[in-house]
């Protein structure tokens, strides 16, 4: 009993750690910490900038890289994911705790877990990869132009509060808040960025330019004691010490409030791990467990609020580091948020000095690099509906939020799918259309009985095409006496496709004639029997193959 349950159990909840210990050795563990090391060193400024540009303290992105960062390698079905806080967050969780409050932050990021767990016990973690590239691409640019956005009254120094996370009122406030313009901030960003820009790749492996800039950048801000805003000046600094466990208080009045934007943090959250994961694969040549690392993310963002974290997800950029550095398993990720609590504990008093236009810059480099620029100069190459889906989904982030973009965007895809999809099913004369693959051609060449006409249905019927077989009599002028449908290219049917076939042999029997079902594919096949249609044309009208079909044409016509 005790096997069959955990036999049971690791069906739905298997780590890849587990896996990856299997032959484990000093060589491997030395490389996972050495890149580990690497990814965490890297890691620092990335949390503090998406904390702080979340509208988050700094402490809030460290610690939700170390707690979220740790459960996520530990418990995740990828060897070399890198978890924590990333900028495709930045825009919703702004948004959420402007309209909202930082304690319903923590709520949406406790259902958002939820959702996310729940996603994986159902094994949903497959049905991310339907989701059309193009919709993907739209919201990733969308993502990218707010985050920009989000960093030019740190990047010019602008002053007044925080800027609104709508966007027209965003526009109206910088355009409002431009005179005052700080120029030394404004040359403290641009010089960040010039440097992070041309920084040297061959150097990028062991010194990472985010850590770079931001130890010149603070360097120089003390040798000159420019007057710029920084960490300590904002924030007061990041506590140096472990967060405090604390339960979020629950609001029953804005909870139904805060369903759609859990559920855009676990959806996002989702796509972006698992193309992490992806990435990673095509790096290492491995497979992830997708539905694995879906209840990874999530037990991640259900602890997360216990400790006053923003949510978490799997992170491209990092966990291209980290595979680049040479990690072989989970261990790595572990130590990366091992990594940051010791320079928590050890430095954070330094990181009070860290000038707010440098941290500016490195979110500015991040979401150009983020962002897939190249898919608008292509626009021309793709079908004019995947162009579509990927203009529309871009704006509608960039004006309206992800939520709303998700949404319709997705609604936007699946209609254009249901179209060409559409546009793929046939229905037609087989004469004018023989298939060329079952010696049908053979067999029209032969004389086919007086009143049997013979039609080829190619494609899926399904809501979207079931309305082509009512074409099949308008085709005919006449009512045929016997009627023979070929469904060997008919690989689905849905209820409305049979709804509407049930109509059709209807019309026929209200005259007398006659339907006969030839080959019905596997699918159909057992939804039509599930349905009892086969027992209204009758059992005998349902054959294998087209002489069987034409031979039972003959045997009617004599009966008539």
């Amino acid at each position: 009993m005790r096997n069959q349950f955990l036999l049971k159990l690791s069906q739905y909840f298997r780590p890849r750690l587990i896996d990856a210990l299997h032959d484990y050795d000093k060589k491997r563990f030395s490389t996972d910490v050495t890149a580990g090391i690497t990814v965490g060193i890297i890691a620092l400024p990335l949390a503090i900038a998406f904390a702080i540009a979340s509208g988050a303290k700094p402490e809030a992105g460290i610690f939700t890289a170390i707690i979220a960062g740790f459960i996520i390698s530990a418990l995740g079905g990828s060897r070399v994911q890198i978890g924590g806080p990333t900028g495709a967050f930045i825009v919703i969780v702004y948004g959420i705790i402007v309209q909202y409050g930082y304690a319903n932050l923590l709520i949406c990021t406790l259902m958002a877990g939820v959702i996310l767990v729940a996603m994986g016990l159902t094994r949903m973690g497959n049905l991310i990869k339907f989701f059309p590239r193009p919709l993907i691409i739209g919201f990733t640019n969308g993502i990218a132009v707010l985050i920009i956005l989000s960093q030019v009254k740190e990047f010019f120094g602008l002053q007044g509060e925080h800027l609104p996370a709508e966007f027209f009122s965003k526009i109206n406030a910088i355009y409002h808040t431009l005179p005052s313009l700080d120029f030394i901030t404004l040359i403290l960003a641009v010089g960040s960025v010039l440097f992070l820009w041309h920084y040297p790749k061959k150097w990028a492996q062991k010194l990472p330019s985010p850590i770079v800039a931001l130890i010149i950048g603070t360097s120089v801000v003390a040798l000159f004691d420019m007057p710029v805003e920084t960490i300590g000046s904002r924030f007061g600094g990041i506590p140096q010490g472990l967060p405090t466990f604390e339960t979020p208080v629950l609001s029953l009045a804005t909870l139904r409030y805060l369903i759609p934007p859990a559920m855009t943090i676990a959806l996002l959250g989702a796509i972006e791990s698992l193309l992490s994961a992806a990435v990673a694969d095509g790096m290492i040549d491995d497979r992830h467990d997708p539905n694995q690392e879906l209840i990874a993310q999530g037990v991640a963002n259900i602890v997360m609020p216990f400790f006053g974290g923003i949510p978490a997800t799997g992170a491209i950029a990092r966990t291209a580091t980290n595979v680049r550095a040479g990690a072989t398993s989970p261990i790595s990720g572990m130590v990366h948020s091992l990594t940051l609590l010791v320079i928590v504990l050890i430095a954070a008093p330094l990181a009070k000095n860290i000038p707010l236009a440098t941290l500016s810059a490195v979110l500015l480099i991040t979401a150009i690099n983020m962002g897939e620029w190249d898919s608008f100069r292509t626009l021309r190459k793709y079908p004019a509906s995947d162009s579509a889906v990927l203009v529309v989904t871009f704006l509608l982030t960039v004006v309206f939020g992800l939520t709303v973009a998700v949404e319709i965007g997705m609604f936007i895809a699946v209609f254009f799918f249901i179209q060409r999809i559409t546009d793929l099913t046939h229905v037609s004369v087989s004469s004018e259309s023989p298939s060329p693959d079952d010696g049908e051609a053979t067999i029209m060449r032969k004389a086919i009985p007086k009143g049997v006409v013979i039609y080829r249905v190619f494609g899926a019927l399904f809501f979207g095409a079931a309305d082509k077989l009512e074409t099949i009599l308008q085709q005919s002028h006449t009512e045929p006496d016997v009627l023979i449908l070929k469904l060997h290219e008919v690989i689905s049917m849905d209820s409305s496709a049979l709804h509407r076939l049930e109509h059709l042999y209807g019309r026929l029997r209200k005259h007398d004639k006659h339907l006969i079902l030839c080959g019905p594919h596997t699918q159909p096949f057992f939804l039509m029997k599930q349905a009892g249609f086969f027992e209204q044309v009758g059992n005998e009208n349902v054959v294998t193959t087209l002489e069987e079909a034409l031979q039972r044409a003959r045997e009617i016509l004599k009966q008539s």
